[in-house]
């Protein structure tokens, strides 16, 4: 339920996360409404949704590459207990969707385009305009440039507001290879597109002293366990099809941000080594050259990648970051 005006949110801690799972988490997770969709091109998607009859705001919540519905409990519990109710799915090649291609470890898409237009299936079918006062969407890395390719493409959206975590507007990679990144991209795509980026292979547990994605080994344990229980969700390496896929996206991401037509909060993780900061900070300003103060920027200091993975600090910091842009 949502809380009185003025107090502060309560959110899960790393202290008693195993415990607050099995009490509370799971009890949660066990009242979803989930199924499955045809998006493009007839693949199955699969979606679920946590709802409670009073309330009157919904939030969409779009992840990032490797990840499930599944991953993001301890966050739909959190904002469920703001007084939203909770939209969400996977993609496809992903998490309990269908995959695309004969390697359930490859991280593929046929086209960038795909993912939007599956978006776009799953809004038509969530039907939120129907029952909602206002809606909104937080996503989070390859979900942010799903999110912001959707914006830019569908200017009848209906979100009220929108929260991007860490997201892929530009990937990380060293200084020499950005001038060289798309045409390189193109040229292995071109030779073997469902082959792994070179260096990259199939599902397997980095230990937390080498993830690149959280400082909280609690919350990273949490989330390998889930993938060791359900081998389904794994997902390894992308392929090189998919690498030059996003990058093209990302530049149209930048090509098109005036495009934008709603107020946008960036979450920024300062010690992101998997996406682009620097084409974060260029893609906010775009923003704003074009739509004054519309987009706006907070850099989380000290936080990797998962900002709402992270280390409690850094989570609840996101999270009340999140929660009063949201209310405005």
């Amino acid at each position: 339920m949502e809380l009185p005006s003025g107090q502060a949110p309560s959110f899960s801690q790393e202290e008693n996360l195993l415990a607050f799972s099995i009490s509370t988490l799971t009890p949660f997770w066990n009242t979803k409404k989930e199924g499955y969709i045809e998006g493009q091109e007839g693949k199955k998607l699969y979606w679920v949704s946590l709802t409670h009859p009073e309330n009157t705001k919904a939030i969409v919540v779009v992840n990032g590459r490797i990840e499930s519905v599944c991953k993001y409990q301890e966050l739909f519990y959190d904002l469920s207990q703001q007084g939203y109710d909770i939209y969400s799915y996977d993609h496809r090649g992903q998490g309990l969707s269908d995959r695309s291609s004969p390697d359930r470890h490859l991280g593929h898409v046929e086209k960038f385009d795909h993912y939007i237009k599956d978006l776009h299936h799953i809004l038509r079918h969530f039907d939120l305009d129907e029952n909602y006062q206002e809606k909104f969407l937080i996503a989070h890395s390859m979900g942010g440039a799903i999110s912001t390719r959707y914006l830019q493409t569908h200017p009848n959206h209906g979100f009220k507001r929108v929260v991007l975590s860490a997201p892929m507007v530009g990937i990380h990679m060293p200084w020499y290879l950005r001038s060289l990144a798309v045409p390189l991209s193109k040229w292995m795509a071109s030779r073997n597109p469902i082959g792994y980026l070179p260096g990259k292979k199939g599902y397997h547990v980095s230990p937390f002293s080498a993830n690149d994605l959280t400082h909280s080994p609690i919350r990273y344990q949490w989330f390998r366990d889930l993938y060791e229980q359900q081998p389904d969700i794994q997902l390894g390496g992308p392929s090189r099809h998919w690498v030059n896929q996003s990058l093209n996206t990302t530049r149209l991401c930048h090509q098109q941000a005036d495009k934008i037509n709603v107020p946008l909060l960036l979450l920024q993780a300062s010690e992101d080594i998997v996406v682009d900061n620097t084409a974060q900070n260029k893609f906010v300003n775009k923003i704003n050259k074009h739509h004054e103060n519309l987009a706006t920027l907070v850099e989380m200091k000290g936080s990797k990648h998962e900002v709402f993975f992270e280390i409690d600090s850094l989570r609840n910091q996101a999270l009340n970051e999140t929660l009063t842009f949201l209310k405005g």
